[in-house]
């Protein structure tokens, strides 16, 4: 059964930081894609970071710097380590896992086939 589960979550100040993880089953951390997303209520989910097979990585324009995503094989595992935390983070957190639709770019081009359940992150000023 293709499964991922995140963790990792909470109420954090501005400045501060969170790790999140993301347990995945074996299928889906074999995926070609892993990725992390957030989504606000009313506002499509948008991409925050994401690594391909051969860990090349992308980040969106407003997290770079700050957050890094990087996995651990023996656990499975997928994380986004979240620093300098702004009130604009504030979302629900999604690990993703797929495939690139064309040649190998999984942050525009990703098809994603699996997805967590999430974690919320609430960064108060």
């Amino acid at each position: 059964q293709v499964q991922l589960v995140e963790s990792g979550g909470g109420s954090v100040q501005a400045g501060g930081s969170l790790r999140l993880s993301c347990a995945a089953s074996k299928d889906a951390y074999s995926s070609y894609c892993l990725g992390w997303f957030r989504q606000v209520p009313e506002k499509a989910r948008e991409a925050v970071a994401t690594l391909d097979k051969y860990t090349s990585i992308d980040y969106s324009d407003s997290v770079k710097g700050r957050f890094t995503i990087s996995k651990d094989n023996a656990k499975n595992t997928l994380y986004l380590q979240m620093n300098s935390l702004k009130p604009e983070d504030t979302a629900m957190y999604y690990c993703a896992a797929g495939r690139p639709q064309g040649v190998g770019d999984c942050f525009f081009l990703g098809a994603w086939d699996y997805w967590g359940q999430g974690t919320q992150v609430t960064v108060s000023s």
